[in-house]
């Protein structure tokens, strides 16, 4: 949980930052679930996260390293397919122009 005015935090110095004006560095076990839901991932994947004034959805900057060469639509094409097929239900995939809160509740 973060604070709403700076204040002492038992962790680390971040965590006693306010959470309304700031974006705080903070640790994710985000890559650690991936690696749980996805086996062939687990241990290749790192992760932080940054706190910021939002209700609760999460961001992720994936950068990969290809076997060959991909255009961009080329991936997004592949990301789509995956969503639509065996990674239905874990995976999403959007091409609209949304924000955060567009994402509340999983639709």
């Amino acid at each position: 949980t973060q604070k709403t005015v700076d204040g002492p935090s038992s962790k680390d110095w971040r965590g006693g930052r306010a959470a309304s004006f700031n974006i705080i560095p903070s640790s994710t076990g985000a890559a650690k679930a991936v690696g749980k839901v996805l086996p062939a991932l687990n241990g290749k994947l790192t992760g932080m996260a940054f706190r910021v004034p939002t209700v609760d959805v999460s961001v992720v900057d994936l950068t990969v390293r290809l076997e060959k060469k991909a255009t961009y639509e080329e991936i997004k094409a592949a990301i789509k397919e995956e969503s639509e097929g065996k990674m239905k239900g874990i995976l999403g995939y959007v091409d609209e122009d949304l924000v955060s809160t567009d994402f509340l509740g999983g639709n």
